[in-house]
């Protein structure tokens, strides 16, 4: 399942942003995928912290051949041993014990989520053990397909925004004119910022100050 998106969303942005209208017409749709299991995408996101994508993808691949289906019940009935076994730290293994015992003990309603706004979901989320505003985010748009999402705290977002618009360093209030600009549709926008940072079009550069020695 990829994010679902179409032509209302990218002329909508292509009229309000002429340098994001050129990167839309140069890279052409993008598909992403999204999880639409809150669970596993939690899961998924608090694995990937801090690590590279390879490294991500072969503790992923363990877990989910190890565990058929990663759900708050198989989670909760492993030790922190088992579950940092799949390759990853302790602490982030009590972070993903913690929130499948939260969910199975009814203290947390994980489905709830979808009857909140974008900002009370990131509320919530963030009541969990190891999951910030960037994992949130995260989850907003690749697994409850979130519209408005555009995450200040991604390295990567950051460099998209200075390569587009060549800025030599992204502040908050740039990135909120830049986040009321693509509202509402920043979800959208922050996947051709992603394929920007990414090198989806090479003769683009970032703009950042070069840090000497």
């Amino acid at each position: 399942m990829y994010f679902q998106y179409g032509e209302k969303e990218i002329e909508y942005l292509k009229k309000k942003d002429e340098q994001l209208a050129a990167v839309i017409d140069q890279i052409g749709m993008i598909k992403r995928e999204v999880n639409p299991d809150l669970f596993a995408a939690l899961v998924h996101s608090i694995t990937g912290q801090q690590i590279s994508s390879k490294v991500h993808q072969t503790v992923w691949k363990r877990m989910q051949e190890g565990l058929g289906t990663i759900t708050p019940e198989t989670i909760s009935q492993l030790s922190l041993e088992e579950i940092q076994a799949f390759g990853m730290t302790f602490r982030k293994a009590e972070y993903i014990q913690s929130a499948a015992q939260k969910i199975v003990h009814k203290e947390f309603d994980i489905n709830s989520l979808h009857d909140l706004s974008d900002e009370e979901v990131c509320a919530k989320l963030t009541e969990l053990k190891g999951v910030g505003v960037w994992t949130a985010e995260m989850l907003m748009i690749f697994s409850m397909q979130r519209r408005n999402i555009l995450s200040y705290g991604d390295l990567a977002i950051q460099r998209g925004l200075r390569m587009i618009y060549h800025h030599r360093q992204i502040d908050r209030e740039k990135f909120n004119k830049y986040w009321k600009r693509y509202t509402p549709y920043a979800s959208i926008a922050s996947l051709y910022i992603w394929a920007v940072a990414g090198g989806a079009i090479p003769e683009m550069k970032d703009y950042a100050p070069q840090k000497s020695g």
